[in-house]
């Protein structure tokens, strides 16, 4: 690049075409005219998925299936000082988790990668080269503590900070001195005073005046990275993006953009900016809230499906509204068009009951209800090891039980092992006196559960021993029946308050219920 540098500023700069490398995109290519559709997600790997990145993601993957496309996942690695480590693994594990895998990406591969901009820098020179050559872009040698002091005088003004265009009047000689003595300056991209204007597929006609806002921009770094505006312009166009469907803060920016895409001599794509995701309150959701992403979500026990069903339901795009949408069900009811300008407001207090249909949903099925099965056996284990009596707990058909009884009650499978419902996997420690605290008949009533556990002819299903306990709770006088169920859920669980005592007792099964009131009444 500095020999370029160079050879420009002592032959003058002379006005050409691109070269074949940078030949441009055919024209058809994110046009309304049918070319294959492709998208792309773009994050930075420094931080890790967080709930905004994830809708930014699964609109351009539902957008993409919709239309028979493909989606791309592109990290924007330019930044170095900033990267963190893991968030690159991070953000693939998460959009695999969540069921929206890119067809190409840093692990997958594919037809135009690489997909890390840390390995493409070649394609930036070779662009930059380009705008040298037509004059597009310039050198600048400002020395970083000077557009500090730009920027500081500007807020004590309270003007927006903008770069003055210092070096792009440079003449040829003064580059040449400066060249000698800084051989790898920032390179900035000439704006045009008037910027061309553009249709947002959701915000429609569009026009930012960036050259008396801004100044002129880096594109390139003098550490030879890109910035942001050349990187994604050139990543875009070499990779085939049709659409470019991203987060409305880079509105503004899309002229700038457009201008590039000129200088260059390329079609660009379509663009479609998405309302940001905020809290309820109307606030920005926040990396340092901490539980926004998305392995937080995944570790806490929430569902995928509840995710994405949350973060689309709060927003626009869809011909339905409801909740308990699956991802088929997405792809199906997706328009770009019902997009609206208006920011989503996300209610995460929500989350549990979205959680819970969704759960809901997996248990009706077989095969899914099976994997439920083992993780919850997987939770099991993990929570009470040595605490289980034996292994019975961990029975296929004792665990499928408590699921099915269960459903509709839980919000996560991990609830089933918090101490509320402990006793389904350990035998808790009754004293008789506890249940004498409660009423003095405890012999009367458990004798005639235990009888009712030995009868030949019952059937232990919830009707029939809500029937039993009815008629038993009548035939004690002066006894409440609150107090007779208080009494089983304390023998059976040693808790005041959980499930019905019916419920409890199918879930255990006449055996252990039998072993555990036969424990009480010998202590």
């Amino acid at each position: 690049m500095a020999v370029l540098l160079r050879r420009l500023w002592q032959l003058g700069r002379t006005p050409g075409v691109l070269g074949h490398s940078l030949r441009p995109r055919e024209a058809s290519l994110g046009s309304d005219s049918g070319a294959a559709v492709r998208v792309r997600f773009a994050p930075s790997p420094t931080g890790f998925l967080h709930l905004g990145g994830l809708r930014t993601a699964l609109y351009n993957y539902i957008f993409a299936k919709k239309l028979g496309g493909s989606f791309i996942l592109r990290l924007e690695d330019t930044d170095q000082s900033r990267l963190v480590p893991g968030a690159a693994d991070n953000i693939e594990d998460m959009l695999e988790w969540a069921g929206i895998p890119p067809d190409e990406s840093p692990r997958r591969g594919g037809p135009t990668g690489p997909y890390l901009q840390s390995q493409r820098l070649e394609l930036y020179t070779q662009a930059v080269e380009a705008l040298l050559k037509t004059g597009a872009a310039y050198p600048c040698f400002c020395s970083p503590q000077r557009l500090e002091l730009l920027k500081k005088e500007a807020l004590r003004s309270h003007q927006t900070p903008r770069y003055d265009n210092r070096c792009r009047n440079l003449s040829q000689g003064q580059v040449a001195q400066k060249l000698a003595k800084d051989p790898k300056p920032a390179i900035r991209f000439r704006l045009e005073d008037e910027a061309p204007a553009f249709q947002d597929l959701i915000f429609g006609w569009n026009r930012h005046e960036v050259a008396s806002v801004e100044g002129d921009p880096v594109i390139l770094k003098s550490d030879g990275f890109p910035t942001y505006h050349l990187a994604c312009v050139v990543d875009d166009h070499h990779m085939g993006i049709s659409h470019v469907l991203r987060g409305s803060e880079w509105l503004v920016s899309t002229s700038k953009h457009l201008l590039l895409y000129q200088a260059l001599g390329w079609s660009p794509p379509r663009f479609a900016h998405l309302p940001l995701l905020l809290n309820k309150d109307g606030s920005k959701l926040s990396k340092r809230q901490g539980d926004i992403f998305l392995e937080c979500f995944a570790a806490a026990g929430f569902l995928p499906d509840a995710l994405l069903d949350i973060i689309t339901n709060c927003g626009s795009g869809f011909a339905e509204n409801r909740t308990g949408r699956t991802l088929p069900e997405l792809i199906a009811q997706f328009d770009l068009t019902r997009i609206t300008c208006h920011s989503a407001l996300l209610d995460l207090e929500k989350l549990p009951e979205f959680n819970r249909l969704h759960l809901r949903r997996l248990v009706s099925s077989e095969t899914q209800r099976r994997q439920l099965v083992e993780k919850l056996q997987v939770l099991v284990e993990e929570t009470f090891g040595s605490q289980l009596p034996d292994r019975t707990v961990l029975d296929t058909a004792y665990v499928e039980r408590i699921i099915l009884l269960r459903q509709g009650h839980i919000c996560r499978l991990q609830d089933l092992v918090s101490p509320t419902h402990s006793y389904l996997w350990t035998r808790p420690a009754v004293r008789r006196a506890q249940l004498y605290a409660i009423s003095e008949k405890v012999d009367v009533i458990a004798k005639y559960v235990l009888g009712l556990l030995e009868r030949p002819d019952m059937s232990l299903t919830q009707e029939i021993l809500n029937a039993e306990l009815k008629k038993l709770s009548e035939g004690l006088a002066g006894t409440k029946h609150s107090d007779v169920m208080k009494l089983l859920r304390v023998a059976l669980s040693g808790q005041p308050q959980g499930p019905p005592v019916a419920e409890m007792m199918v879930s255990l099964g006449p055996k252990e219920v039998r072993e555990r009131i036969q424990k009480v009444l010998s202590n």
